[in-house]
C-alpha cells in the first residue's frame, strides 16, 4: 500500500499527544551543543546528561576552562561516557582548541553569520556533519529547516516523505525536499518536532519489530503491518 502523506502539523500534533512534551537538551548555545553531541558514545540520554551536567558543574563548559583543566578531572567524566574515555578527553580538548583558535572562544558569534557559513563553521568540530550542524542551529533558533537523525528519518520515510536510498546523504536530502514548505516557522516548534520524531522512532517506529498496533500514525502509514 502506498503511504498517504499527512499534513506535517497533524503528525506533530498526534505525536505530542501520544508522547507528551519532549525533554529539551540542557545544552544552550552552539559550544554547549557541540559538547553535548560529544559527551558520550552509544549511551542513553540520561547518561549523556549526567556527563554533560558533571562537566558543566565541575569544570565549566567554556573552552578556556576545558583546556586548563586537569586531565584526571576530565577523564573522570569521560569514563562515565562509555568506551575509550581517553579519546573522549582528547576530543573535548580539540573542540575547545578549535573554539579558541578559530572563533576567539566565542562560538555564539557564528549565529550572526549567514546560515551556510554558520553550518560550515560547526562542521569544523569532531562528530558534527550536516545533520548535526543543522540540529545545533535549529536548537539555537537559526534556519528554517528541520534537522533529523536516523530515528526521525525512518519515521518520515515510512510516512511517505522522501525516498529510501543506499546513500544516506541522498536519502536525507530527499526527506528534506519532501517536507519543505510543510514545516512550522517557529524554531521551537521545529525543535519539538525533531525530538518527537526521534522519540517515536526509538520507542514505536523501530527499525526492527515496529509496534504498529500502538502507532498513532498507523492510518497514514503505508509501511504499517497491522
Amino acid at each position: 500500500m502506498e503511504p498517504r502523506v499527512a499534513e506535517f502539523r497533524e503528525i506533530a500534533r498526534r505525536l505530542r499527544r501520544f508522547h507528551g512534551a519532549p525533554a529539551v537538551p540542557p545544552a544552550r548555545g552552539p559550544f554547549e551543543l557541540v559538547m553535548w553531541e560529544n559527551a558520550c558514545y552509544l549511551l542513553p540520554d540520561d547518561r549523556r546528561a549526567a556527563v554533560f551536567e558533571g562537566l558543566k558543574r565541575e569544570v565549566g563548559l567554556d573552552p578556556r576552562r576545558i583546556l586548563a583543566e586537569d586531565e584526571h578531572v576530565l577523564l573522570k567524566w569521560a569514563k562515565l561516557g562509555g568506551m575509550r574515555p581517553e579519546d573522549r578527553v582528547e576530543r573535548w580538548r580539540e573542540i575547545a582548541q578549535i573554539a579558541m583558535d578559530e572563533f576567539g572562544g566565542d562560538l555564539d558569534a557564528i549565529l550572526r553569520e549567514p546560515y551556510a557559513k554558520a553550518k560550515k563553521a560547526l562542521k569544523r568540530f569532531p562528530s558534527i556533519g550536516d545533520p548535526g550542524a543543522e540540529k545545533i542551529l535549529m536548537f539555537c533558533g537559526v534556519g528554517e529547516g528541520l534537522a533529523l537523525e536516523s530515528n526521525g528519518c525512518r519515521v518520515l520515510l515510512r510516512l511517505g516523505f522522501g525516498r529510501e536510498q543506499k546513500n544516506y546523504g541522498a536519502q536525507y536530502k530527499s526527506i528534506q525536499e519532501a517536507i519543505e514548505g510543510r514545516l512550522p516557522k517557529d524554531a521551537a516548534k521545529r525543535a519539538e518536532a525533531h525530538l518527537l520524531l526521534r522519540s517515536h522512532g526509538k520507542t514505536v517506529c523501530r527499525d526492527k519489530a515496529p509496534a504498529c498496533s500502538e502507532c498513532v500514525l498507523a492510518d497514514v502509514c503505508g509501511s504499517c503491518v497491522s
